[in-house]
C-alpha cells in the first residue's frame, strides 16, 4: 500500500516527541538514539529546541543526516499502531518571533529554554519517509512530495489565531491538512477531509471545525 501524504502529516502533527537517531562522534559509524519533543513547522518539518551541550546537539554539528522515528500507539499494539520514520539532513534555523511563539504553544516548557543562551531551533528536512499504518500498510513517501504539500506561512497562521479569538482557545497550530488542539493537557488532531491552500477557506475550515467539536 502506497502511504497517503495527508496521513503521514497528520501522525506527524499528532504525536508530541519522537526518537532522533543522529550520527555518533564518540562512536564512529554508530546511531545514538535520543527521546525528543519536538513540533511540526509550516512546512511539515519536525523543528527541535536543542542545546549546545546535547550530545545529539554535537553528533549533528558535525554530521547533519539523521532520522526521527514517531509513533502514535492510544490503546492499541505498537505493531498495529500508525508509525513512521523521517530520514534527511538537519539544519540549524534562527526562528522568527511567529516560528517561536508556535514552538511554544505546542511545547509551553520550552519557554524557559529560550530565556538561556545555549539552547538553539534545529529542523530535519525530510528526503524520504518510511509510513507503516499496520500490518501489511507500508510504503515510501519522496521528498518531491512533502515538498509539493500547501503550507501556510508562520505570519498568516498568527493572523487566524487573532481572528478566531475566544474560539480559538486552546488551538496549537493551524495548517492546511488540520488543526492542532490542546485538550486537558494532551494533543488532539483535527485532521480535513481534504488540504485546503485558499487562505480564506482555510480560516473559514477552522472556525467550523472549532466551532462544532465536542467538549
Amino acid at each position: 500500500m502506497k502511504p497517503d501524504l495527508s496521513t503521514a502529516i497528520g501522525l506527524l502533527h499528532r504525536a508530541a516527541l519522537g526518537a532522533l537517531a543522529t550520527q555518533s562522534v564518540q562512536l564512529p559509524g554508530y546511531p545514538f538514539a535520543t527521546a525528543l519533543p519536538y513540533v511540526p513547522d509550516h512546512e511539515h518539518c519536525p523543528v527541535f529546541l536543542l542545546s549546545g551541550l546535547a550530545e545529539h546537539t554535537k553528533n549533528l554539528l558535525a554530521n547533519p543526516h539523521a532520522s526521527l522515528l514517531v509513533t502514535y500507539t492510544g490503546q492499541g499494539s505498537i505493531l498495529e499502531s500508525p508509525r513512521m520514520t523521517l530520514v534527511g539532513d538537519v539544519e540549524r534555523i534562527d526562528g522568527s518571533p511567529a516560528q517561536q511563539a508556535r514552538y511554544v504553544r505546542y511545547q509551553p516548557d520550552a519557554a524557559q529554554y529560550l530565556e538561556l543562551g545555549d539552547f538553539a531551533f534545529f529542523r530535519l528536512v525530510p528526503k524520504r519517509v518510511r509510513y507503516i499504518g499496520g500490518f501489511a500498510q507500508m510504503g515510501w513517501l519522496e521528498q518531491e512530495a512533502w515538498k509539493e504539500a500547501p503550507v501556510l506561512a508562520p505570519d498568516e497562521e498568527s493572523a487566524m489565531l487573532q481572528n478566531l479569538g475566544a474560539s480559538g482557545a486552546g488551538v496549537l497550530g493551524i495548517d492546511c491538512y488540520g488543526i492542532d488542539i490542546d485538550r486537558d493537557g494532551r494533543r488532539e488532531r483535527i485532521s480535513f477531509e481534504e488540504p485546503i491552500s485558499a487562505n480564506g477557506a482555510l480560516a473559514a475550515a477552522a472556525a467550523l471545525a472549532l466551532n462544532s467539536r465536542t467538549p
